[in-house]
């Protein structure tokens, strides 16, 4: 959990805080006497969104309320929070009960979105304001910058992370190379979803590449589930 706290820069005072934002309630009902990180994911959700909309209104002085809002839910969506979250591996740290992590705990989006949010709301509570304002920009600064160019526009990267989280409940995984001299790299990425690969694309910089293969997978996969869309129905 130390080196959980490195990553986030966060200093902490109180471990205790560290130990709760961490701690789904499906462990805390295998350890009686032990408190859910739900409440602290309640403040977090608050804080995040406090210094995601702050930011914008003064970054963006031109922005339209309408778009001001999308770029801001793109930014604190569930899907978005456990990306970041995985980069962090904080699903490593999670504390879950026998049963949640046997069936995969560590890598549902919606758990690791609600510890992301926990975690923020626990340096809020341990720092303040300014130290969590700091975590968070520096966390999403860029995906706050790219939703800004055009709210859901290109960013296919978003819109793959939703609907993945949204369909099969996990996030997909993308497998980045790269080739040439330091001053001329072209990078290659290649997207798996539900461990298989879904489309690839090529960069000038890692993003680059990450964001032409989610436009691939997307391409593939949204057809596909809209058409199984009327079978979903019947079979509910």
């Amino acid at each position: 959990m130390g080196q959980l706290a490195d990553r986030l820069g966060w200093r902490v005072g109180e471990p205790d805080l560290l130990v709760r934002s961490l701690a789904h309630r499906s462990w805390c009902a295998e350890n009686p006497g032990t408190r859910s990180n739900e409440r602290l994911e309640f403040l977090g959700d608050a804080v995040l969104g406090l210094v995601v909309t702050n930011h914008l209104y003064r970054t963006y002085p031109d922005m339209p309320e309408g778009e001001l809002a999308k770029v801001r839910a793109s930014v604190v969506q569930s899907a978005a929070l456990a990306e970041v979250a995985a980069e962090l591996d904080i699903g490593d740290g999670l504390l879950l009960g026998k049963g949640e992590d046997q069936s995969g705990g560590r890598q549902k989006p919606s758990i690791l979105a609600d510890a992301m949010e926990a975690l923020i709301g626990a340096i809020y509570i341990d720092e303040g304001w300014s130290a969590a304002e700091r975590m968070v920009m520096r966390l999403l600064g860029e995906r706050i910058e790219l939703a800004s160019t055009g709210p859901g526009g290109q960013d296919y990267k978003t819109r793959l992370q939703e609907l993945c989280a949204r369909t099969f409940d996990q996030l997909p995984v993308y497998l980045v190379s790269d080739e040439g001299p330091d001053h001329a790299k072209e990078f290659h990425a290649v997207v798996h979803v539900e461990g298989r690969s879904q489309g690839s694309g090529w960069g000038r910089s890692k993003k680059q590449a990450e964001q032409a293969a989610a436009r691939v997978a997307w391409e593939n996969l949204l057809p596909d589930l809209e058409s199984d869309i009327p079978d979903r129905l019947d079979a509910g």
